[in-house]
């Protein structure tokens, strides 16, 4: 009897050690306690008014919410595109100077500072999403069809990518001063939650409802694990990988909108700078392979969010803008080794040694 339930007691560690949320999960816990230890003011959410009057609620938490929710929708295509392809897109920040520059070039004609938008927000948004689109097209044709490393497929774009967003507006930095254009980076009229929260709902319904009624998910785990095992069952990764990369540039023109809408203009070296880093992170913090293979969507926005609550607590603490990197860099080093199999194998290991010690004494 002791036996049997010792064997279900190492059951259930190896399965909690190997479950795909722990690490996420568990680092979301951390920074919660140092945060409560710290400064218990960190999770005070009061009610204030912006400048129009509007009710809004402000607090380090809304700001997790607000900012984590532009990585949370970029973690979602940098998700399917680890998975399929067993590498990374780190162009995506460059890709949203793009789209914010072609945003706004359509918004804003040939005037930079016009005082009445040129062209509806929504069509704009349609030209952007096809902008982002074809830049996606061009890395996944280099990864899929030219077999070209995705890191190394990417860093084109990445190099050239910010100084393509400023020759599309000759350099110029435009401003748009209609109201209604802050309202996707800012708050809606009346509702006190940051309108991005809402964008990134809604993009997790869609990309819940594609993975839950589709084969997408199916496809792209099959391609990552085995490519040569998914042709000989009917499928075409090329086209998967393809697809994905086009998926993720979709994922960065709604990044690209929120970006833009939150100052009315662009920085061209300055916008989403190393937010490819964080979404990259994220995946990783979600527990997912970065060599490909099965994913876990849900763990990846979640990773998204707990990387935004450690950017957060590092800014509360005055942590300088260009030292961040560092402190993430060691999150890194430190996820590789926590989700490496041989760490886990060893840790259960230790634990029956320990619980076996324990028995005998």
């Amino acid at each position: 009897m002791t036996a049997k339930k010792a064997g279900n007691q190492d059951s259930f560690l190896s399965r909690l050690l190997h479950h795909q949320l722990l690490i996420p999960i568990a680092a979301l816990l951390l920074l919660t306690i140092f945060n409560l230890i710290a400064d218990p003011s960190f999770f005070q959410i009061t009610m204030g008014h912006n400048s129009d009057g509007n009710p809004v609620l402000s607090g380090y938490l809304i700001s997790i919410i607000d900012y984590g929710s532009e990585l949370a929708i970029l973690a979602i295509g940098m998700t399917l595109v680890t998975a399929a392809s067993g590498g990374q897109d780190i162009s995506v920040g460059a890709g949203i100077a793009i789209a914010g520059s072609v945003l706004l070039r359509v918004l804003c004609g040939t005037n930079s500072r016009p005082e009445t938008l040129q062209t509806p927000v929504f069509v704009a948004f349609i030209v952007c999403c096809i902008v982002a689109m074809i830049f996606g097209a061009f890395n996944g044709a280099l990864v899929a069809f030219f077999r070209i490393q995705p890191m190394v497929a990417t860093l084109i774009l990445f190099t050239a990518g910010r100084s393509i967003a400023a020759w599309i507006n000759n350099n110029e930095l435009p401003i748009i001063s209609e109201k209604s254009f802050t309202y996707f980076g800012g708050y809606l009229p009346g509702i006190p939650i940051p309108t991005p929260f809402f964008i990134a709902l809604l993009c997790f319904a869609i990309t819940w409802a594609v993975l839950k009624f589709t084969n997408l998910g199916l496809y792209v785990q099959a391609v990552g694990i085995n490519e040569k095992t998914s042709r000989l069952n009917g499928l075409n990764p090329e086209l998967i990988k393809f697809s994905v990369y086009i998926l993720l540039g979709l994922c960065v023109a709604v990044c690209g909108l929120i970006k833009v809408s939150r100052l009315s203009t662009i920085n061209y070296s300055v916008i989403a700078k190393d937010i490819e880093m964080d979404a990259i992170l994220a995946v990783a913090l979600g527990g997912n392979a970065l060599s490909g293979g099965k994913f876990n969507m849900g763990a990846s926005i979640l990773g998204a969010y707990v990387i935004q609550f450690l950017t957060t607590t590092l800014y509360k603490f005055n942590v300088q803008s260009d030292a961040l990197s560092a402190y993430k860099a060691v999150v890194v080093i430190l996820l590789v080794v926590l989700s490496a199999p041989v760490f886990r194998q060893k840790i259960s290991a230790l634990f029956r040694k320990l619980r076996t010690g324990s028995a005998a004494a």
